[in-house]
């Protein structure tokens, strides 16, 4: 079984140096004294694209051959993986082609678009993403760059808990937990890989949509659980369908858990985050900070590190959500 080793991320921070952002921590002294804890927040929301995928895509691209480049990529997402394979290519001159569901946020569409790369639309619901992207990857002769499932794409995003777990040594922070989205584990299969070599002593939590807890039952289980076809949610970037076969594995043996937010405790994170903290996250990135302020996770007098993996939230959406509507 393939898996991803600390060395990994590391040889994936020096290919990343210099094109992507070593995102900042922040810290809130009104967060702090709200929950009793030390929080200190990772905002990817300031990443190139966005989000934390560029980094995973940055290091997949990075490596293929001039003429895999040539031929280009493939790629499947419902916003924040489009936005960055699309941005990757462009930057590493790779043609990119990128399969979206018809209901993905139009800022994540028209992102992507603007990137440079072609979208091609399916229906989340009735249509195989997978089996699309497989088709175009063979009819072009293109590499497909999936969103979690790849150990080049764990360990770039892998790289986001490397650098918190150095910015809080930085500042005197001995970190007792972290808390990361989780979609399909890719994010967290990577941090928890690079929180659990650096400090061992630290806890690592997933945090999922309650409707989309599809990494939170399987860890029970132990096998690979699916979402029900019916689940709907706000946060549009957590919505796949189970975990990695690489993925899983990996968070089997890292996590500590994984705590579940409602849509109404990710919509008050995001208002709290633009109110008090002065950031724009998008639902899928707010999970972790939902967890902490609805009580999901107990952070009381400990320091705890949060993973806002993406601000692209649709304008109409993040309208609705400040005027009090979700």
């Amino acid at each position: 079984m393939s898996t991803v080793a600390f060395a990994d991320i590391e040889a994936a921070a020096a290919r990343l140096d210099g094109l992507a952002v070593k995102t900042p921590l922040i810290e809130s002294p009104a967060l702090n004294d709200q929950l009793g804890a030390r929080v200190l927040l990772k905002p990817e929301t300031l990443q190139r694209g966005g989000a934390f995928k560029f980094r995973g895509a940055m290091n997949k691209i990075a490596q293929l051959t001039d003429e895999q480049r040539a031929r280009g990529v493939v790629a499947c997402s419902s916003g924040n993986h489009a936005q960055g394979v699309a941005l990757a290519a462009r930057m590493l001159g790779a043609p990119a082609v990128i399969v979206m569901p018809q209901d993905a946020p139009a800022m994540k569409v028209a992102n992507t678009r603007a990137y440079g790369a072609e979208v091609i639309h399916y229906d989340r619901y009735t249509e195989d993403r997978e089996a699309i992207t497989q088709g175009i990857a063979q009819e072009r002769g293109m590499t497909i760059v999936w969103p979690f499932d790849d150990v080049d794409i764990i360990a770039g995003q892998g790289t986001v808990g490397l650098e918190l777990v150095r910015q809080a040594e930085a500042v005197g922070a001995r970190l007792d937990v972290v808390l990361a989205p989780v979609g399909g584990g890719g994010l967290i299969a990577g941090v928890s890989t690079a929180v659990k070599a650096l400090s061992k002593h630290t806890g690592v939590l997933g945090v999922e949509p309650a409707d989309f807890d599809d990494t939170r039952r399987s860890l029970e289980s132990g096998r690979r659980e699916i979402i029900s076809p019916d689940a709907r949610g706000i946060c549009d970037a957590l919505q796949s369908p189970s975990p990695g076969a690489i993925t899983f594995p990996i968070n089997q043996g890292n996590l500590d858990g994984v705590a579940t937010v409602t849509d109404a405790e990710v919509a008050e994170a995001i208002r709290y985050a633009y109110t008090t903290l002065k950031l724009v996250i998008e639902p899928g990135g707010a999970v972790g900070l939902a967890a902490l302020l609805s009580g999901a996770v107990d952070a009381e007098t400990a320091t705890v590190g949060v993973v806002l993996s993406g601000g692209n939230i649709d304008p109409g959406l993040f309208a609705r959500i400040l005027a009090g509507e979700i």
